[in-house]
């Protein structure tokens, strides 16, 4: 991104940080993959689309699975469907570039315009197949020997990594990323978010659904503790179950939706009852 280019800053529907839009940006302009932490509903996965949006790029995605191997993004050879083609001698299987089929890494190298290319959950993978990208995404080139060609990338696409820790990535990986973590937003942060969901939401409800999220999420002893998705789900079941409130100042109505293990929902009825708030009773499953 070079100067005077579009800076990203966050779009309507995904209100980030002033530090988030400050570190998309700097790998935007180094050209550097940009790896993203944090724990569950922070908006990880959904950032590269925001992205993508903001800067009116094409998106392109790689779920990352157990299976997957790095050679898996770059392209496929389906044999399968040549040696099928064969069989019953109805096309030219000679003509092998049509049964090579380019995967997510691949397909942005090949863009004819930059694109947004998010690996999402690298950590899934062996722990093999981050060094196993490292040439691909520092050439941004490969070749493909079946067909003597050579995929070279015209401009250097955006790439969002994901990561969950399940894993820790090897050094020579991180050595050549930029890294953030998001932090869980702040009340005020969150509000904002929530706005966007809900515009008409009023701010009684809103300050009072604010105060009992956040009461939960401060609960020792949460193994999930709940995230930005599970609050945006339950303030939507109050709306429409009609709840005041006022009640949300004793109660937190539907706790099923923001806790989605039976040991949190447990821990969080003996430690907010013990508290004193809510009133002893007042959480509901």
């Amino acid at each position: 991104m070079s100067i005077g280019a579009p800076k990203w800053e966050g779009t309507d529907d995904y209100i980030a940080s002033s530090d988030l839009a400050r570190i998309v940006n700097v790998a935007v302009l180094l050209g550097r993959p940009l790896l993203i932490k944090g724990e569950p509903g922070t908006g990880k996965t959904l950032l590269a689309s925001s992205i993508a949006r903001g800067l009116n790029m094409e998106l392109i995605t790689w779920h990352v699975k157990s299976t997957t191997k790095a050679k898996d993004g770059l392209y496929v050879y389906d044999t399968v469907q040549r040696l099928y083609d064969s069989r019953f001698q109805d096309k030219d299987v000679s003509d092998i570039k049509q049964y090579i089929h380019l995967g997510p890494l691949g397909r942005s190298f090949a863009a004819p315009a930059r694109a947004v290319l998010l690996i999402d959950e690298i950590d899934k993978a062996d722990v093999e197949f981050p060094n196993d990208l490292l040439h691909e995404l520092d050439a941004m080139t490969f070749d493909i020997p079946e067909t003597g060609e050579t995929i070279a990338a015209a401009q250097r696409p955006v790439v969002i990594i994901t990561s969950n820790s399940e894993k820790e990535l090897p050094d020579a990986f991180l050595r050549r990323s930029v890294f953030h973590y998001i932090e869980f937003p702040t009340e005020d942060l969150m509000s904002k978010i929530v706005q966007v969901h809900f515009p008409n939401l009023g701010a009684h409800m809103l300050q009072s659904a604010m105060n009992a999220f956040y009461r939960l999420r401060g609960v020792e002893g949460l193994r999930k503790k709940p995230s930005t998705s599970e609050l945006i789900d339950w303030i939507g079941a109050l709306m429409a179950s009609g709840i005041s409130p006022d009640s949300l100042d004793e109660e937190i109505p539907m706790l099923g939706v923001l806790l989605k293990r039976e040991q949190d929902v447990g821990v969080a009825i003996r430690r907010l009852a013990a508290s004193g708030k809510p009133r002893q009773g007042g959480l509901q499953r």
